[in-house]
């Protein structure tokens, strides 16, 4: 039978010790390994080519989401009410749809004689830009003579190879199905984050191991709803009186009533998209100033009025109604436009915004990011 190992004694534990007689503090965990910065790079890069590769994947859902997360608040405001949660996202998604309806059933008309129209009001528009910028292309092409003499080359004008495709009706013809499939899976996905959202919210929560983390998910996620929610309504109102705003203007000028409507429709939607939406609200302005009035001083009212109108808005109103937690710097606004646009084009535009505060708001809940989303603003 073995002997039993022997017992060490009390004075040679007594060297473990320190002076105090308490065990020596344990050592410092090692440090996790951290990512280099090239392989952070070829993770944005990669992640940036899936999200354009998969855009007519993305793109609906994240459509879904964002219309229910507008959604949400009005039918939890429902469901107090006792209205259920399914009857509620009914509700919400018909009186959504039958509102873009009846905009769109209001518009359609000047829409559609404003594109009838343009062909032959362009060929009246064309003397009076040519007016505007004859001195630009004189001096530009007596640039182009002198260079050209400079350095040897002849001044006749080389030829032009135009190019058509015939197979054009066949792309619109297989284009349209898909862009229809594409809205009703939009609509059909609202839906369904409406109705059970909230409890594939719960159950991914249930997923997280601590009970500080899942306080801190919902924290987060309802300040994300909250703040966008308040965003979007905001933004619209705004929008909408800046609409109603160029439409009197334009009415006041003589501009026809339902196309005056038509104008400031644009105007509200394209200012969704900060910077860039404007400036193309500003041109399609000055392009209907020409077509509508004859004298050249009158063509540059409707785009004077709107210029106006947004700078009231954009440099005063809102920063007012919003205050500063939904300040965003203009630099950073400005490249995640073109990050956006580039990524998902004019859809891009619009969800710049809101996923800019979404990002924003995390960076502010989560301990030690806070300095991300101060550079944010």
């Amino acid at each position: 039978m073995s002997a039993l190992p022997p017992v060490p004694a009390a004075a040679d534990n007594v060297e473990s010790l320190d002076e105090d007689g308490d065990l020596p503090p344990s050592p410092p965990p090692a440090p996790r390994p951290r990512s280099s910065s090239a392989a952070l790079v070829l993770a944005t890069l990669a992640v940036g080519f899936t999200l354009w590769a998969a855009q007519e994947l993305v793109l609906p859902i994240l459509l879904a989401m964002f219309f229910a997360l507008i959604g949400n608040p009005i039918i939890r405001g429902l469901q107090r009410v006792y209205v259920p949660r399914f009857i509620g996202a009914l509700i919400v998604l018909l009186g959504g749809l039958f509102a873009a309806g009846a905009l769109g059933n209001q518009l359609i008309e000047p829409a559609s004689e404003w594109v009838r129209q343009v062909p032959r009001e362009m060929k009246q528009v064309a003397p009076k830009l040519r007016d505007l910028y004859k001195p630009m292309l004189d001096a530009n092409k007596a640039a182009q003579n002198i260079a050209r003499a400079a350095g040897g080359e002849s001044t006749s004008r080389p030829v032009q190879v135009i190019r058509t495709e015939a197979n054009e009706p066949y792309k619109v013809l297989t284009a349209t199905p898909r862009r229809i499939a594409s809205v009703l899976a939009v609509v059909l996905l609202t839906f369904f984050f409406m109705v059970y959202g909230e409890q594939l919210q719960r159950n991914a929560l249930a997923l997280l191991p601590t009970r500080q983390q899942k306080k801190l998910t919902v924290e987060i996620l309802t300040s994300i709803e909250r703040a966008i929610s308040r965003y979007v309504l905001t933004i619209t109102v705004i929008n909408t009186c800046l609409g109603l705003a160029l439409s009197g203007a334009l009415y006041w000028l003589g501009v026809p009533m339902q196309e005056a409507l038509l104008w400031g429709t644009m105007a509200a939607i394209l200012n969704f998209a900060p910077y860039v939406g404007p400036l193309i609200g500003i041109i399609i302005m000055l392009l209907m100033g020409f077509v509508a009035f004859d004298d050249l001083w009158p063509s540059l009212l409707p785009a004077g009025i709107y210029l106006a109108l947004h700078t009231l808005e954009g440099q005063i109103i809102t920063p007012i109604i919003l205050g500063h937690s939904m300040r965003l710097s203009p630099l950073v606004l400005i490249l995640a436009l073109m990050v956006f646009g580039w990524l998902w084009g004019i859809i891009g535009l619009l969800l710049a915004v809101p996923l800019l505060v979404c990002v924003k708001l995390v960076l502010a809940r989560v301990e030690g990011l806070t300095g991300w989303a101060r550079l944010l603003e």
